[in-house]
C-alpha cells in the first residue's frame, strides 16, 4: 500500500481485508490522537463502481466502528459530494475508490473534518499503520450495517450546483454523456436537464471502466467521436470513475485538455490567484487576471499552495490539476449566489462552466478552444512500467547533465530544465517534454507541449520511444 498523488493505492486483492482496516484503522487513531474527533463522532464512508470496492467498504466500516465511531453509509457519491457533505456535517470522510487507475486496483481517500488530508496527515498514518502491522494488528470482519445517508450527501451537492448558471442557460445545447461506470453518470444528466440542455446518455456499463481523464485511450476516443457524429452532438461531458476529474469534447468529439477546463472554470469563479501543477499549459500565466502559483503534481501540494495564497492576503484563491479538477479555497459569487469553498477535486464546476461558455457565445467548442492560443499539449503514459526501472531512469537523468542531453540528443537540445515534480524540460526550440513517474500506479508519464498539434503527437511518441529504449538497454 502506497500513498500517491491523491489518496492510497495498490492492488485490490492487497488492500481487501486485513490492509484496508489496518489503514482505516491507523486513520481512526490519528483523528483521536490529534483531537480531531472523538469517539462516537459520525465518519462518513462512500465508494466507487469496482468490484472491490464493496468489500473494502465494509472492512474500513468494521475496523472505525471498533474504534467507537459512528459509520454513515453515503453509497456511491461522486468524492466531491462526500467530501461536501463532510464539511456541512463536520465529519471525517473516506472514499473507496481507485480513482481513473485499472480495474485491478484500487485505494482510499481519507478526509479530515476539515477536509482532504495533506501530507503531513499521510506521513502520520503511515506511521501508524506501520507500527500496527508490527504489533500484530488483527481483523476480523464484523458485517457491520451503518446507517444510509446517500440521499442526504447527494442532495446537498445536488443544491451546490443547481444555481451555479442561471436558468435555462444550456438550452439550445446537444449533450451527450458518456456514462460508463462513473459514479457522477446520473447526475450529470440530471443537471444538465435542469440546466435546459438536450441530453443523451451512452455507453453506461455495469462492468468497471478505468477513464483516465488527463490520457485519454484511442478506444474512448473513438466511442467518444461516434457518438458525436451519430447524433449530432455539441459536447460530450463525463467523468472518471470518482467523478472529481471532468471530461469534456467539442462537437467532433476531440477531448479538450483539463488545463483549459479548469483555466475556463477558474476565469468563470473570478479567480484572482490560481494554483496549478507544473504540468498544467505554459500558457496559463497570460490567460487570465490572476497570479498563478505552479506546484508539484497531486491535490495535496495545490490545496497546500492555495492555503499559502490564502495566507498571503488572496481573496480569491481557487487551483485546477491538469486533470481538470478544480478546486476552491474560497467563496465564490456566481449567478447571484454565494458558491462555498470546496479545496477538494471537483468535476462539476468545469464542465458546467465550459457548457456555458459554448451557450454563451454561441460558438462550437472547437472555436472557442482556438481563441484561447494556448500551446497544444499531450500525456499518455507506458502502463506496467515496474517502479524501480522509473526511479533508475529518474536517477540516471538526474545524475549529471551529459546524462540528460545524451537522451533527448535525438529529440532536441536541452534548453532549461525544471525538477519540482520529474523532469520538465524546455528545449531550445521551446518545445517542452516532461518525464515523471505515476504517484501511485506502476506507470511512467510523458508530457509534451508544442505549437501544433502534429508536433506535440511527435515529440509524444519520441518522449515515450526514448523510455522504452532506455528500459530494454539498462
Amino acid at each position: 500500500m502506497k500513498f500517491g498523488t491523491s489518496g492510497l493505492r495498490g492492488l485490490s486483492v492487497d488492500l481487501k481485508g486485513r490492509a484496508s482496516a489496518l489503514y482505516a484503522t491507523a486513520f481512526g487513531r490519528y483523528l483521536l490522537d490529534s483531537g480531531l474527533a472523538r469517539a462516537g463522532d459520525a465518519i462518513l464512508i462512500g465508494r466507487d463502481y469496482r468490484d472491490s470496492s464493496p468489500e473494502i467498504t465494509a472492512n474500513c466500516t468494521d475496523a472505525l466502528v471498533s474504534l467507537g465511531f459512528d459509520v454513515q453509509d453515503c453509497g456511491t457519491p461522486p468524492t466531491p459530494a462526500l467530501a461536501l457533505y463532510g464539511l456541512q456535517q463536520k465529519a471525517a470522510c473516506l472514499m473507496v475508490t481507485g480513482s481513473h487507475i485499472p480495474a485491478d486496483r484500487n485505494g482510499i481517500k481519507f478526509y479530515r473534518p476539515d477536509g482532504e488530508i495533506d501530507k503531513a496527515d499521510e506521513a502520520a498514518i503511515t506511521a501508524l499503520a506501520t507500527e500496527l502491522d508490527r504489533t500484530g494488528f488483527a481483523f476480523a470482519p464484523r458485517g457491520t450495517r451503518p446507517h444510509e445517508v446517500s440521499s442526504e450527501c447527494l442532495t446537498a451537492f445536488r443544491e451546490r450546483n443547481a444555481n451555479i448558471l442561471p436558468a435555462g442557460a444550456l438550452a439550445g445545447l446537444k449533450v451527450g454523456i458518456y456514462q460508463h461506470s462513473t459514479v457522477a453518470r446520473d447526475l450529470l444528466v440530471d443537471l444538465l436537464k435542469h440546466y435546459g440542455a438536450t441530453v443523451v446518455p451512452f455507453g453506461r456499463s455495469e462492468t468497471f471502466n478505468p477513464v483516465d481523464t488527463e490520457a485519454v485511450s484511442e478506444e474512448t476516443i473513438a466511442k467518444l467521436t461516434d457518438a458525436a457524429r451519430q447524433h449530432d452532438l455539441d459536447a460530450i461531458v463525463s467523468a472518471d470513475g470518482d467523478g472529481d476529474r471532468p471530461l469534456v469534447t467539442d462537437e467532433t468529439g476531440t477531448p479538450l485538455r483539463g488545463d483549459l477546463l479548469g483555466l475556463i472554470a477558474t476565469n468563470f469563479l473570478g479567480a484572482t490567484a490560481v494554483v496549478t501543477p507544473v504540468t498544467s499549459n505554459s500558457g496559463i500565466e497570460s490567460a487570465g487576471r490572476f497570479s498563478v502559483i505552479r506546484t508539484r503534481v497531486g491535490s495535496p501540494f495545490v490545496i497546500s499552495g492555495m492555503q499559502e495564497a490564502i495566507t498571503a492576503g488572496q481573496n480569491h484563491v481557487a487551483g485546477f490539476e491538469a486533470n481538470g479538477g478544480v478546486l476552491t479555497a474560497s467563496d465564490s459569487e456566481v449567478n447571484g449566489h454565494t458558491l462555498r469553498a470546496l479545496p477538494t477535486r471537483d468535476c462539476f464546476v468545469p464542465i458546467l462552466a465550459t457548457l456555458f461558455l459554448a451557450a454563451s457565445r454561441r460558438q462550437p467548442l472547437s472555436v472557442i478552444v482556438a481563441s484561447y492560443g494556448l500551446p497544444f499539449t499531450m500525456a499518455d503514459r507506458l502502463e506496467d512500467f515496474p517502479v524501480e526501472t522509473s526511479a533508475r531512469l529518474m536517477a540516471h537523468l538526474r545524475s549529471g547533465s551529459s546524462n540528460l542531453a545524451a537522451f533527448l540528443e535525438p529529440i532536441g537540445k536541452v534548453g532549461s530544465v525544471s525538477d519540482i515534480d520529474g523532469l520538465r524540460v524546455t528545449l531550445k526550440d521551446r518545445r517542452i517534454i516532461h518525464f515523471r513517474p505515476s504517484g501511485n500506479a506502476p506507470e511512467m508519464r510523458c508530457y509534451v507541449e508544442a505549437e501544433g498539434e502534429a508536433a506535440a503527437a511527435a515529440l509524444l511518441g519520441a518522449g515515450l520511444q526514448r523510455i522504452r529504449w532506455w528500459a530494454k538497454t539498462n
